[in-house]
């Protein structure tokens, strides 16, 4: 078998297998940069070496595009290849379709009415990875997740399936997002809609669209990430999959709950709707 063939049958990226081979720790300053082009390429998901190579000049970089794009190789960001599409729009940096902003005018009154999503970057100790997420906005439990090295639409599909596989799929079930081609692609948003499901995407350069998701990752960052140092992926999802659903869903205490985790939030709505007597 060649490299690649194996790479894929273990489910490990070529730049892990090399890294394993020559393991020299990756300079601080290397570190350093490929953060920064973690938040520009979660910010600006379309964008190649070149345009973030001019972004990080902007941002008062002194670097030239042979390093950015050997950075954005090792990291898995020249994965998202580009596609011809269906639909075009000029509402965004692709041309997917762009759906409107249905959860802003949202009033929620229980589970599964609206799931919002996000994705963040989550730093090794010698490369980055990605976690995306799915979330019930009224009880703010994490329903789908998904952590792993690339950064295309196989990443948010997982969380997705996740999801589904756990919920209960009601009418009117709204999915928010923000504009990135992982939530835009094809299969994303037609497994979506195969589900019964009504798509809404964040206005464009508006992030507090999603404000309940950036509040999620803001405590994930600080109350687990930060804190740990993961040695590789696999140690990275073991560790995070402890914090989603053991500590964040059933243990820890939020505000706009009450003071209740989800977990114990969702089991009060249960009960709520077991004694409600019905109407005659």
């Amino acid at each position: 078998m060649s490299v690649v063939q194996m790479c894929e049958a273990a489910g490990f990226a070529r730049s892990g297998y090399y890294r394993f081979l020559d393991p020299v720790k990756p300079a601080g300053a290397d570190m350093d940069l490929r953060s920064e082009i973690q938040k520009i390429a979660l910010e600006w998901p379309s964008y190649g070496s070149r345009r973030i190579t001019e972004e990080l000049k902007a941002r008062r970089w002194d670097v030239n595009r042979k390093r950015v794009q050997r950075l954005m190789r090792e990291d898995n960001l020249l994965c998202l290849t580009k596609r011809k599409f269906v639909v075009p729009t000029t509402d965004s940096n692709h041309r997917l379709r762009v759906y409107p902003n249905r959860a802003a005018s949202m009033v929620l009154t229980g589970m599964d009415q609206l799931w919002i999503a996000d994705i963040t970057y989550i730093r090794l100790e010698e490369e980055f990875v990605y976690l995306a997420v799915i979330l019930d906005a009224y009880s703010r439990r994490v329903i789908g997740w998904h952590l792993d090295q690339c950064l295309d639409d196989s990443l948010t599909l997982t969380a997705l399936r996740m999801a589904l596989r756990q919920r209960l799929v009601q009418a009117g079930l709204v999915h928010h997002s923000d504009r990135g081609v992982q939530y835009a692609s094809i299969e994303y948003t037609d497994t979506l809609k195969l589900n019964g499901i009504d798509i809404s995407m964040s206005r464009k350069a508006n992030p507090w669209d999603n404000a309940v998701c950036e509040s999620f990752m803001k405590t994930l960052k600080y109350e687990e990430v930060y804190r740990t140092e993961y040695r590789n992926l696999a140690h990275a999802r073991s560790a995070i999959g402890v914090f989603l659903e053991r500590v964040y869903n059933e243990k820890r205490l939020h505000s706009a709950l009450s003071y209740r985790s989800p977990v114990e939030f969702e089991k009060s709505l249960s009960i709520a709707a077991v004694s409600q007597p019905l109407a005659v």
